[in-house]
């Protein structure tokens, strides 16, 4: 297979890193999904990755909790969730480097875009932690922020879902899957594809979005070389 885009941004949910232990981090389903991580960078692929912490806290279900304490305790959940990501990758001979939306330079690298760029160039995977550093924003519109900064080709939104649907698949077994939606499409339906200032930001720069089923990981390398894997979000 040959590849169709030479940059990506791979959005992981912190959730999909617990495998079914249901919390937390299963490292032999990290490993899973950094095995074709492997084979795009051997394939010449730079490839970034923006990691979800729910699989340790989720921000909006912490009840009366001041929103801002809450989505902060978030972003230190990707934190953990990038180094073990990041620390697979090494393990398995990928030269891989974590940076983070917020300073903690004892931990990993503080984001700079110029920087990460660079890690790219020399075929060093980039795994970004905290989101976009603000609360009330999500790890998508984190993804999105982060893929628009860097240059990337295409957003790649890996979910336990293969597409995107009308409505809910799992409750609706007559839902309908789009093979091509744009974003505005995206909106004005209220589709559960990401929230609508990740949708909105993408839209604005121009930035596609795949969204396709990460149950069988080796959708990761079919959807960068664009096969038919899941659903194209676009203008």
């Amino acid at each position: 297979m040959k590849p169709k885009y030479k940059r990506v941004l791979l959005k992981l949910s912190g959730e999909a890193l617990a495998g079914e232990q249901g919390s937390g981090i299963d490292f032999d389903t990290v490993t899973r999904y950094c095995e074709p991580v492997k084979e795009l960078v051997e394939m010449g692929v730079e490839v970034a990755i923006v990691v979800g912490g729910g699989n340790f806290w989720r921000g909006r279900s912490s009840g009366s909790m001041d929103r801002t304490r809450a989505d902060h305790m978030g972003m230190l959940a990707t934190v953990i969730n990038a180094l073990g990501v990041a620390d697979t990758l090494n393990q398995m001979g990928v030269d891989a480097r974590v940076q983070t939306a917020l300073a903690m330079p004892q931990v990993a690298e503080l984001y700079v875009k110029d920087k990460a760029v660079r890690h790219l160039q020399k075929g060093r995977v980039v795994v970004f932690g905290c989101g976009t550093g603000n609360p009330y924003f999500s790890t998508d519109t984190g993804a999105a922020l982060r893929a628009i900064e860097i240059g990337a080709d295409v957003m790649l939104k890996a979910t336990m879902v293969d597409g995107v649907y009308d409505s809910d698949p799992h409750k609706n077994p007559n839902a309908v899957k789009f093979d091509n939606i744009t974003f505005k499409e995206v909106l004005n339906k209220g589709l559960q594809v990401m929230d609508s200032t990740a949708a909105s930001l993408c839209m604005d720069n121009k930035l596609n979005i795949l969204v396709f089923s990460v149950e069988n990981t080796k959708n990761i390398v079919s959807a960068v070389c664009g096969e038919n894997v899941g659903t194209v979000v676009s203008n």
